[in-house]
């Protein structure tokens, strides 16, 4: 594979203007749309609400986040099973061991190389509601420095991979989990909405297409390939 040169820059120049929309004093007007956002859904959390209470607080539980590894890992294997390849789980394992290695570089990249965070919204504003006060279910309504948003750069890491290496489908179906899956960290507060949707994707647009637009993300695949087809068991 060639380097995709015109992917490429097109999706880093979306990135960068993204990133200069926020940075810039003259900029999109991010804090007034995290504002109406946060308030929009905050209003919601009351005593009143018990069932939309009970619902927020399981979709920010420990079990939601394993939940959603589960159906990312439900979409790698429909996509290896419609992969025609006669070789395909060794090429969907090279594939996977590749997207696991690309999310944790861009991880640890950008834990030390992003040195501004803030608060979540709940955090933020002292008057604002906090599921944690009305509900019994352990759940998370708030982060110290909930910058970039974590979660969406993984799922958005994941869904990048789907949609070089899958089918459409199921390449679709991954993208619209990264607006679900990342949607209810949002919706209780404890994210910022420029956080997923201006922090995590300018960072998969600058990052990810030097994987997955040039030889990097083939060529790693193909080793591990040729890695466990030597293997005993792989023969």
């Amino acid at each position: 594979m060639k380097v995709q040169w015109k992917r490429l820059l097109g999706f880093n120049l979306t990135g960068l203007i993204l990133l200069l929309s926020w940075a810039l004093p003259h900029g999109l007007p991010w804090t007034d749309l995290d504002d109406r956002i946060f308030w929009t859904f905050n209003q919601w959390i009351t005593p009143d609400n018990g069932l939309w209470d009970d619902v927020l607080a399981l979709l920010n539980t420990r079990f939601f986040d394993a939940a959603s590894f589960a159906v990312m890992g439900v979409l790698f294997s429909v996509a290896m099973r419609r992969d025609p390849r006669p070789d395909r789980w060794r090429r969907w394992l090279g594939i996977g061991v590749t997207m696991l290695l690309t999310a944790g570089v861009i991880a640890v990249v950008t834990n030390k190389a992003i040195t501004y965070g803030h608060p979540s919204p709940t955090r933020f504003f002292a008057h604002a509601a906090h599921l944690t006060d009305i509900v019994s279910i352990p759940t998370k309504d708030s982060a110290s420095n909930s910058f970039p948003g974590d979660h969406g750069l993984m799922l958005m890491i994941f869904a990048g991979f789907m949609l070089r290496f899958a089918d459409r489908r199921t390449a679709g179906w991954s993208v619209a989990f990264v607006l679900l899956l990342s949607a209810p960290r949002i919706m209780v507060g404890a994210h910022w909405f420029s956080d997923v949707y201006m922090g995590a994707l300018s960072i998969a647009l600058l990052a990810l297409p030097w994987v997955l637009c040039t030889p990097v993300a083939g060529g790693m695949t193909r080793f591990v390939q040729r890695c466990l087809s030597r293997l005993p068991l792989a023969r």
